[in-house]
């Protein structure tokens, strides 16, 4: 019985003693792992009333023109076209096989074809074309383009203009915004 008693002891000793070490850890918590990392995924996003869904990559994407010469732009010089497309998926061509696209945006004061730039830079303008390279006109819709059941790229190019008559192009940074609008006919 007194061997009871000893070995009763010594279990309950053993007990009190792992439970004070769990108690004196606050990292470790039997039933909560430690925080091992966590975060936020913000989901954006809208739906259209349209038969193809534009992608994610087309419809807020930015198009670097470069570092281009002053000299360059020079009595209305132009850049090299630098390309860019409007990506739609998964398109239903059952009831519309056509989209039609207009571009918009601030127009340049010297010349009302190109799009007006902001910055420092001064004395030019952006050209839109399509993939055939005619020059777009601002705020005017295109041409109806046939559409494929399932995915179309609709390409287009951006080029810098110089727009001085006198050639004048003051170098700086510059930034400019077209917005597009798709319609199906």
């Amino acid at each position: 019985m007194k061997m009871n008693k000893i070995v009763l002891a010594m279990v309950m000793a053993s007990g009190i003693s792992a439970f004070g070490a769990i108690a004196a850890d606050p990292v470790v918590d039997p039933i909560k792992p430690a925080d091992q990392g966590s975060g936020n995924i913000t989901f954006t996003g809208s739906i259209i009333d349209a038969p193809c869904s534009i992608t994610p990559e087309s419809s807020n994407q930015t198009v670097d023109l470069g570092q281009v010469s002053n000299s360059l732009l020079a009595k209305a010089g132009t850049s090299t076209p630098r390309n860019f497309t409007i990506d739609l998926e998964k398109c239903d061509t059952t009831t519309k096989q056509n989209v039609v696209i207009t571009f918009g945006g601030s127009k340049d004061v010297e010349n009302d074809k190109l799009l007006g730039i902001t910055g420092t830079a001064k004395g030019a303008g952006i050209a839109l074309t399509d993939g055939s390279g005619t020059q777009i006109t601002l705020g005017v819709p295109s041409a109806a383009r046939g559409l494929l059941a399932g995915n179309n790229a609709l390409n287009f190019s951006a080029y810098l203009q110089g727009n001085k008559a006198d050639g004048t192009v003051t170098p700086g940074e510059f930034s400019s915004v077209a917005n597009f609008t798709l319609t199906y006919p």
